[in-house]
C-alpha cells in the first residue's frame, strides 16, 4: 500500500464515524511562541483541547506537518526523521477511551476500510499509575474486550505511557500499540522481553492513544481539564515502512526514490550520507514552502543548518549541485497534490542559492579539515562553523578539544571589534555595584516586556548608571498602564523567585538557535558568552549574549519600579526603570 493510499484510508475511515477532516496548519506555528515549528500534531490545537470550541466541531481528523530536530545527530538512523507527517483524530470533549481504542484497532486491522494488518502480531501497552493518575485498568478491559490476550497488555511508567507537550500544557496517560516486524512472528513476551524487542526493533510503535484529561504547568501536572480529549497519533513515515514491509521509511515510496537517484549520480556512495542529504532536503523544501527563509536566527537558522549539513554530505558523496534541483523536484511531484503550496517555483530556489553560497566555504574548509587543520582556525580562516568541525569529526571517531578552542576563540574575541563582550560597551557607565544589580534588572525587564507584548519586542539600545536603567526597545505604540505594572510585578516576581544568574560560553550559532536575545546592530565572535536566569531546576526566564557583568541570584536586587515609558521614535519606545 502506497503512502497515499494509507493518507487517504487514513481520513475516509474517521471521516464516516463523524470527523470533520481539517488541513494541516503551517509548520509555523501561529499562536505558540514557545516552539519554532509545529512538532506534533496537538500543537496547533491547544486551544481547543483546553476548551475552546473548535468551528469544526467536537471530532476532527487531519495529517499534520511536524518538524522535530531535537535528535539531528541521529538522522540516517532507521527511525529518526526532521519532518514527518503525523496522523490524528480527535475528541474535544467528545468520544473517550472505549471509541478511540476501538477505532484504533478497527482501522489497523479492517482489510476493508484499513490497513489489514495481522492482529496476531500486536502488542499493547498501559499507563502504570503514578501520583498523578491511577493505573489505567479501563484501557486494559477494554482491549481484552477486542481479544488482545492480557499477556500481551504491558503496564509501562510515565516515561513511556504519559505524554505532555512540554512543561505546560494539557497532558495524560495514553496507550500505545506496537507491531512485530519479523518474519515468522515472535509470539508472547514477558515485559522484559517485549522493551528488549521494542529497543531491537523487533516490534515498533505503530498507534498512539492519548487520553487529554489533566494539565500541565511549569512541568507539574495542576489538576483535570474541563473537558476529557483523545489526541491519537500515528506516524505516516513508520505505517507506511509496515505497510510495505520495509525496515525503515527511507525505503518506502516517500524517500526511497530521492535515495536511488542519488545511489545513481554519486561517484562515492554512502548510504548514511544518502539518507541524511534525502532527509535534510525534504525537510527544507516543506519549510520554505512554509515561507521560512535561511538566516542566522531562529527559524531560519534550523533551515539554514539543514541545508548546510545536505551540502556537506553531497560534497563527500562528489555528486554535482545541480542534482539538488532534481532531488527536489521528486518531492515537489511526490507531494503537490497534498500539499500545493510545495509546488512554488521559489521554494527550490531558495534551497539550491543556500547551497551554492555555502559549497565555496565548505569545499575550502573540507580540505582544510581532512589535513587536520586546528578547529580554531578552520572557524576564524576559513568561515567553517564548529558545529560542522565537531559533526566530521565525530563520524570519523575522533573528538575536539573545545577547552582550547574556546581558549583561543576568547583571545581572538578581545582582539576583535565584533567581540561579544563589546555588547554592553557604553551602555554601562562603570562596573559599581549599583551599575551592575541594574544591568541585571535590565535583563529581567527585556524577558518580561517580551513575555507581557510578545516575542516581537527586541532591545533598540541600552544606557545604565548607578542612578538608574534605560532600555530603547521595538514596539509600535504607547503602553497601557495595566501592560506596565504587569512588566514591573513580573520583574519583581522574578526577583523574590532568587533566580541564579549563570554565564556559559558556546559556539554562536548554538546560541542562537536556543533563541538568546542579540542586541540589534551588534557583531559577535564565532564563540560568545550567554547569560541565562533560570531557576534551581534549569527552567529559564531571560537567556542574552552579554559580556557581563551582573550579580548571581536575583535575590540581591531589591525592588523594582518603572518611571517612565516614552517614545523615542517611529516604531521604538524607552523605558526608565530604577531598584530601590
Amino acid at each position: 500500500m502506497q503512502s497515499a493510499e494509507i493518507r487517504k484510508r487514513f481520513l475516509t475511515f474517521f471521516e464516516k464515524r463523524g470527523h470533520a477532516i481539517i488541513p494541516s496548519a503551517s509548520l509555523v506555528p501561529e499562536n505558540d511562541p514557545s516552539v519554532l515549528f509545529n512538532t506534533a500534531g496537538m500543537q496547533p490545537l491547544v486551544p481547543y483541547l483546553l476548551g475552546a470550541p473548535h468551528p469544526m466541531g467536537t471530532r476532527i481528523a487531519d495529517v499534520q506537518k511536524c518538524v522535530r530536530i531535537g535528535d539531528i545527530e541521529d538522522i540516517g538512523d532507521n527511525r529518526h526523521f526532521s519532518f514527518f507527517e503525523m496522523l490524528g483524530n480527535w475528541s474535544l470533549g467528545d468520544y473517550f477511551k472505549e471509541d478511540a481504542i476501538k477505532w484504533s484497532y478497527e482501522f489497523l486491522m479492517s482489510k476493508d476500510e484499513g490497513l489489514g494488518l495481522d492482529p496476531s502480531r500486536l502488542y499493547v501497552t498501559i499507563f502504570e499509575g503514578d501520583e498523578n493518575a491511577p493505573y489505567d485498568q479501563e484501557s486494559k478491559d477494554i482491549w481484552m474486550s477486542l481479544g488482545i490476550p492480557e499477556q500481551r497488555i504491558y503496564a509501562l511508567p510515565a516515561d513511556d505511557n504519559w505524554w505532555s507537550p512540554g512543561d505546560n500544557g494539557p497532558c495524560g496517560p495514553c496507550s500505545e500499540m506496537f507491531y512485530d516486524m519479523t518474519e515468522n512472528g515472535i509470539g508472547d513476551l514477558d515485559k522484559d522481553g517485549f522493551v528488549k524487542a521494542t529497543k531491537e526493533e523487533t516490534i515498533i510503535e505503530i498507534w498512539n492513544d492519548v487520553f487529554m484529561e489533566y494539565e500541565k504547568k511549569d512541568g507539574k501536572v495542576i489538576g483535570k481539564l474541563s473537558q476529557k480529549n483523545v489526541d491519537t497519533g500515528a506516524g505516516l513515515e513508520r505505517i507506511t515502512a509496515v505497510m510495505q514491509g520495509r525496515k525503515t521509511a527511507y525505503e518506502t515510496d516517500l524517500i526511497a526514490p530521492v535515495i536511488e537517484k542519488i545511489r545513481i549520480e554519486a561517484r562515492n556512495f554512502n548510504d548514511r550520507y544518502a539518507r541524511i542529504v534525502a532527509d535534510h532536503l525534504r525537510t527544507a523544501l516543506f519549510m520554505t514552502a512554509d515561507g521560512v527563509i535561511p538566516s542566522n536566527k531562529d527559524r531560519g537558522y534550523i533551515l539554514r543548518r539543514l541545508i548546510r549539513r545536505a551540502t556537506v554530505r553531497s560534497l563527500k558523496l562528489h555528486f554535482m549541485n545541480e542534482i539538488a534541483v532534481d532531488l527536489l523536484n521528486i518531492y515537489r511531484d511526490k507531494y503537490k497534490d497534498i500539499y500545493p503550496e510545495i509546488a512554488a517555483p521559489k521554494n527550490i530556489s531558495v534551497i539550491t542559492d543556500e547551497m551554492v553560497k555555502f559549497k565555496k566555504t565548505v569545499e575550502e574548509g573540507m580540505k582544510e579539515f581532512e589535513k587536520g587543520t586546528d578547529p580554531f582556525e578552520l572557524a576564524t580562516t576559513y568561515g567553517f562553523p564548529i558545529e560542522l568541525t565537531l559533526e566530521l569529526a565525530r563520524e570519523k571517531g575522533h573528538t575536539v578539544d573545545m577547552d582550547d578552542f574556546r581558549k583561543k576563540m576568547a583571545e581572538h574575541q578581545k582582539l576583535s571589534q565584533s567581540a561579544s563582550a563589546g555588547m554592553f560597551k557604553g551602555g554601562l557607565a562603570n562596573h559599581n555595584e549599583k551599575t551592575i544589580r541594574l544591568h541585571t534588572a535590565h535583563h529581567l525587564l527585556l524577558a518580561a516586556l517580551q513575555e507581557v507584548l510578545g516575542k516581537g519586542v527586541h532591545q533598540r539600545g541600552s544606557n545604565i548608571t548607578e542612578e538608574r536603567l534605560r532600555i530603547d526597545f521595538a514596539f509600535d505604540r504607547k503602553m497601557t498602564d495595566e501592560e506596565k505594572k504587569k512588566v514591573e510585578d513580573l520583574v519583581n516576581e522574578k526577583i523574590k523567585m532568587g533566580l541564579n544568574v549563570i554565564r556559559r560560553e558556546m559556539p554562536k550559532e548554538e546560541a542562537v538557535q536556543l533563541g538568546a536575545e542579540m542586541e540589534f546592530g551588534a557583531k559577535y565572535a564565532d564563540v560568545v558568552s550567554i547569560y541565562f536566569i533560570e531557576d534551581k531546576e534549569g527552567s529559564v526566564f531571560s537567556k542574552e549574549f552579554c559580556g557581563g557583568p551582573h550579580v548571581t541570584n536575583t535575590s540581591e536586587l531589591g525592588q523594582f519600579k518603572i518611571l517612565k515609558e516614552e517614545a523615542v521614535s517611529q516604531g521604538v519606545r524607552r523605558i526608565k526603570a530604577v531598584l530601590t
